[in-house]
């Protein structure tokens, strides 16, 4: 049943709304403010969430969450490989049966994936077009993540197209004119569903050559949870790290400013999808959200990598503009959003259930950013790899605290209107002790079912 505020968006439109998701890889929520495009055409014209989520930090859970609203335990992604995670544990486990594409492709959309689709779908499987998809012009990509930028493979309707090293073949340009041609070959009169990821500006980013010298100002926050002085108090995997040399701090500035660069391809190309929206007289009747995948710590914590419980690896940027709610003016919410609410949302613009999902559609807060919203959420994790290693986790994010319990026994909690940068860990402080309590009861019942071989 879709919402109210479904409801509004159709009474103003004669035809169900076109709906585009632009996906980024590994954008941190602090890195808008470089985007000229984004900020003036999307955060200028529509809702900034600024409390926006992943439910699990990591690629391929991300994206299948964001594909069926479904938490990691719904899926069997827990990570980007077998035997809970990859574009192999989904296709075997027929998800792919079941989701935005198969739903809005039901109900008569032309529907488009302009990008990268999940990890482990290689140039091996590049026959492959899921079900749902009109228009499949899916990165397919190798597992070492050699080929992001340059000399990858693409699947185009199952049949394999390469490209190499020419600035030509630069990738990030290369899905704006394939989304650009998407956009202007559907049909007029029919709904598009339009979903573009790209694989900036993921580690090792490689900008577009027009901006490689860019983002000079760029700085990454040193903040105090930067290469963090005292780090006694958190678990193993963290505790056991030493401070980042001069060298790698200098890495992970260059990595920022990479980042910066790399996204500026980016805004670049959602100007190229803006325009062909405009131009086929589809951009006031259409929903498009922005968002990152998961976020990356650039040493906060003495971290370079995610899929850790941090703010800055679950915290995502994201923005709805959707001319036909939001008029076309600037609003922020804080409610506490996640990728778990993109597909529910996109089902309700085009008045479809969506089912499985367990998140709920963003309409209400287009219409009412202070609209009744969930208090917390889950954040489950399970390593289905030894690549930078975590141990399995189950944490509770609400609006004042983020509590973690691992499967190695030991918790964290953090106070966030105290302590935003997650500094001071509470677990073993008495003085918290029935606030742990009461966390770690609440975390149990939304844990459930656990990640593989964990308990809470």
């Amino acid at each position: 049943m879709a919402s109210s505020a479904a409801g509004v968006a159709r009474s103003d439109t004669v035809s169900p709304p076109n709906i585009v998701l632009i996906l980024t890889d590994d954008q941190r929520f602090d890195e808008l403010s470089r985007m000229p495009i984004v900020k003036q055409e999307l955060v200028g014209k529509g809702v900034r969430f600024n409390d926006a989520f992943v439910v699990n930090p990591l690629c391929c859970p991300s994206r299948t969450t964001i594909l069926t609203g479904k938490y990691s335990h719904g899926t069997d992604i827990y990570g980007n490989s077998p035997p809970h995670g990859g574009f192999e544990t989904f296709h075997a486990n027929g998800e792919e049966d079941s989701t935005i594409a198969t739903w809005l492709h039901g109900a008569g959309y032309h529907t488009a994936l302009v990008g990268k689709y999940l990890n482990g779908y290689t140039p091996d499987q590049v026959s492959w077009v899921p079900p749902g998809w009109d228009r499949w012009n899916a990165l397919a990509l190798k597992e070492d993540n050699t080929d992001f930028y340059y000399n990858y493979t693409m699947s185009i309707n199952g049949t394999a197209a390469t490209y190499g090293a020419d600035p030509a073949d630069y990738s990030t340009d290369v899905l704006a004119a394939d989304a650009d041609q998407a956009i202007r070959e559907t049909p007029s009169g029919t709904p598009l569903f339009l979903y573009f990821a790209t694989t900036a500006p993921h580690q090792d980013p490689v900008p577009p050559p027009r901006y490689a010298d860019a983002c000079r100002k760029a700085q990454l926050p040193h903040t105090a949870a930067f290469n963090e002085a005292d780090v006694s108090d958190k678990p193993a995997y963290i505790a056991s790290r030493p401070l980042l040399t001069a060298k790698q701090v200098a890495n992970q500035d260059a990595q920022f400013q990479g980042q910066c660069r790399a996204l500026l391809g980016v805004d670049d190309a959602v100007g190229t999808i803006l325009g062909a929206l405009s131009d086929t007289g589809r951009l006031s009747n259409t929903l498009l959200l922005f968002m990152s995948d998961n976020g990356v710590l650039l040493g906060e914590h003495r971290w370079k990598f995610k899929k850790v419980p941090y703010e800055p690896a679950i915290r995502v940027p994201m923005v709805v503009r959707y001319d036909p709610v939001t008029g076309g003016q600037a609003s922020t919410s804080n409610a506490l959003v996640a990728n778990i609410d993109v597909a529910p949302t996109f089902a309700a613009a085009a008045d479809l259930t969506a089912p499985g999902a367990e998140g709920q559609s963003l309409l209400p807060l287009l219409a009412d950013p202070a609209a009744s919203w969930r208090t917390r959420f889950l954040i489950e994790h399970e390593d289905t790899d030894n690549f930078v290693p975590v141990p399995t986790y189950c944490a509770l994010r609400n609006q004042r605290y983020l509590y973690v319990d691992y499967g190695t026994g030991e918790e964290e909690l953090y106070d966030l209107k105290a302590d935003p940068l997650e500094l001071q860990n509470l677990a073993g402080d008495p003085a918290y002790g029935a606030k742990l309590i009461s966390l770690h009861r609440s975390l149990v019942s939304l844990c459930n079912p656990p990640p593989p071989g964990y308990t809470p």
